[in-house]
């Protein structure tokens, strides 16, 4: 972004500012859209435990008509109402935290975007082999610029078009949904599966069984399409990690750094990945973390 604002011949103050301010908008629209949206739910937790204890006696009586006898006070003592509350105020508090992290990256994105200029020339001075090394690192720039900008782009597809299928079936809090759905398809093996248990039990409990079964098949379709078929088209061959390795890093940073690392672990793992392969003693280290078949 700073390269190309450069080409109009902008001050690399007000190219950095200009990258601030657009930052700031989209994130403050998708804020207060995503935080309006998590309020309401949490407004509506209560009318919501009121319908499902409504469908444990619709449960209970349709089960003893059938002989079958059920436990309605035991059924409904498994929706503590006050467990909806905590799951409310941990929504809102985890979204505080998150703009409370957005701040803090932003000013971390901030000084590196001053720094970028003499990057080059402090790593010329300070390696060994300057040219050899920084084809190396050019390379490694190159596919974590690739592997985020076409994550980036398959992840909003797929917020966008969860949305817009949630929307169409008038479940509750689409936005927010699509939300998740774009944040978490950044978590490789799992995000989707997570993404998707809210709204699938959101509908179960506003729409019914058809509907909620409707919206699970949906986002296996969705990411079905998505991850398996137009990410993989467009990805190549990819960062050069295996599955397992990907499996293994999303745990390891996850438990690292918690929900950022889980975000990150890919293009973390490929940075330990590329500096293993600059050193003679790493290389057969990164040749176990890679897709690849060695060469003979």
């Amino acid at each position: 972004m700073l390269k190309f604002l450069a080409r109009f011949k902008l001050p690399k103050g007000i190219a950095i500012l200009v990258i601030i301010a657009l930052v700031m908008l989209i994130g403050a629209s998708i804020g207060g859209l995503v935080g309006q949206s998590v309020n309401d739910f949490s407004e509506q937790l209560p009318a919501y435990k009121e319908t499902l204890q409504d469908k444990f006696v619709w449960l209970v009586t349709t089960a003893a008509n059938y002989n079958i006898l059920l436990d309605k006070q035991q059924l409904i003592s498994m929706l503590d109402p006050n467990q909806l509350i905590d799951v409310a105020t941990n929504m809102l508090t985890g979204f505080g935290g998150v703009m409370a992290n957005s701040f803090l990256i932003l000013l971390i994105v901030v000084f590196m975007l001053f720094e970028a200029p003499s990057i080059g020339h402090k790593v010329h001075l300070a390696l060994d082999d300057p040219e050899m090394k920084m084809q190396q690192i050019d390379r490694f720039l190159d596919s974590i610029n690739s592997y985020l900008a076409i994550k980036t782009a398959v992840s909003l597809a797929t917020g966008v078009i969860a949305a817009t299928f949630l929307w169409a079936l008038d479940v509750d809090y689409f936005v927010l949904w699509g939300v998740v759905a774009f944040l978490l398809n950044y978590i490789p093996n799992i995000g989707s599966i997570i993404a998707a248990l809210p709204p699938v039990l959101l509908a179960l409990v506003t729409q019914g069984p058809l509907v909620s079964g409707i919206v699970a098949i949906g986002y296996i379709c969705i990411n079905t399409l998505m991850g398996n078929m137009i990410e993989p088209r467009f990805m190549g061959r990819g960062l050069g990690l295996s599955t397992l390795v990907v499996f293994l890093s999303l745990i390891f940073w996850g438990w690292l750094l918690g929900t950022v690392g889980m975000l990150l672990s890919v293009p973390l793992t490929m940075v330990v990945k590329i500096a293993l392969e600059t050193s003679e003693e790493g290389k057969w280290l990164a040749i176990l973390l890679s897709a690849e078949q060695p060469e003979e």
